[in-house]
């Protein structure tokens, strides 16, 4: 039904854009007098009316970790760092972000303008916030989990409440979401079955019919937004395909209430030859998930200077190599 991933060349980088819980004070911390770095910053700061670095570098954790603060700060530090890379000869094969890192993800595929993405995660991170406030929600991940199990427990356990996969990170690891009442029927289910869980530090139920009021609210202010094709494609979470600018603000409003296919997506980008993958934001929980996907893959995360450093020097090497000539212009 939907494009398939182009074909990606061998050692050709993936870029994947950091989520929200991804956000640390200090993060980036090592690269705002990078120029590409401080440009994205600045650039930042007069679309979201305050000072994104010193945010980023000085807030404490509570203020960092309010999804009003957390989102665009992961948003602006993903892309500060994409931009970075491409400025340096990291040219991506195609990108994939995780939940927020979609947004991200809309600036580095070119889909919008920086000055646009910013303005969206502004507007997304307030419309969740809100929907999270009227709608308390949870979310744990299941481990040990397989998805048609986890939709039955889901079944089972909802008893008339909002409670569904959200997001379905690597093998035998799948988030839940929804209510709270029902989010601790399925951990103590798990647990009965004698399997574990960890319950995600979040602020409401992200990924379910929970964040409904959300995506309403959204799908409005998309319809003043003009999207380009992507000049790099970019793997939708709700699909684990391809984004094209005629369904951007319907998958873009879908998001809200629907899982991230963030396995399948990396599945299917492997499928066409992806062997490298760059985190590009902080942490490196991609990364690490993208590991247990397929062991095989080559991962960066680019977080710091020596990361940064270390990144482009690899593929400076690999692109030396695979030209057989180290010229440069």
């Amino acid at each position: 039904m939907g494009a398939s991933v182009p074909a990606i060349a061998a050692g050709s980088p993936v870029f994947l854009c950091s989520g929200q819980g991804s956000q640390k004070p200090g993060m980036g911390a090592g690269l705002m007098d990078v120029p590409e770095v401080a440009e994205v910053f600045s650039c930042a700061s007069d679309v979201l009316g305050f000072d994104v670095a010193d945010l980023v570098l000085h807030a404490e954790p509570d203020v960092l970790n309010d999804t009003r603060n957390a989102q665009p700060a992961i948003c602006v530090l993903s892309v500060a760092v994409a931009c970075a890379l491409e400025a340096r000869g990291v040219e991506p094969a195609a990108v994939l972000g995780f939940s927020l890192g979609q947004v991200s993800a809309l600036a580095v595929s070119g889909m919008l303008s920086v000055e646009a993405t910013f303005s969206l995660v502004k507007e997304r991170s307030r419309l969740m916030a809100e929907a999270a406030a009227e709608h308390p929600g949870a979310m744990s991940a299941l481990l040990k989990a397989d998805e048609e199990g986890v939709a039955a427990l889901c079944d089972e356990c909802a008893q008339g409440e909002a409670l569904v996969p959200a997001n379905y990170n690597c093998p035998g690891q799948i988030v839940v979401a929804g209510a709270p009442a029902a989010v601790e029927r399925v951990e103590a289910a798990w647990a009965a079955s004698g399997k574990r869980f960890s319950r995600l530090a979040t602020s409401g139920a992200f990924h379910s019919p929970l964040m409904a009021s959300a995506a309403e609210s959204m799908a409005a202010y998309l319809a003043n937004v003009e999207f380009a094709e992507p000049r790099i494609p970019l793997i939708c979470n709700v699909t684990a395909e391809p984004l094209s600018a005629a369904v951007a603000r319907e998958h873009l409003v879908r998001h809200l209430t629907s899982p991230v296919r963030f396995q399948q997506s990396v599945e299917a980008l492997v499928r066409a030859g992806a062997d490298t993958f760059v985190e590009t934001g902080f942490g490196g929980v991609l990364a690490n998930l993208v590991k247990r996907i397929d062991k095989g893959a080559a991962r960066f995360c680019v977080q710091d200077r020596a990361s940064l450093d270390a990144c482009v020097a690899a593929f400076g090497e690999a692109g030396a190599s695979a030209s057989g000539s180290s010229d440069s212009e």
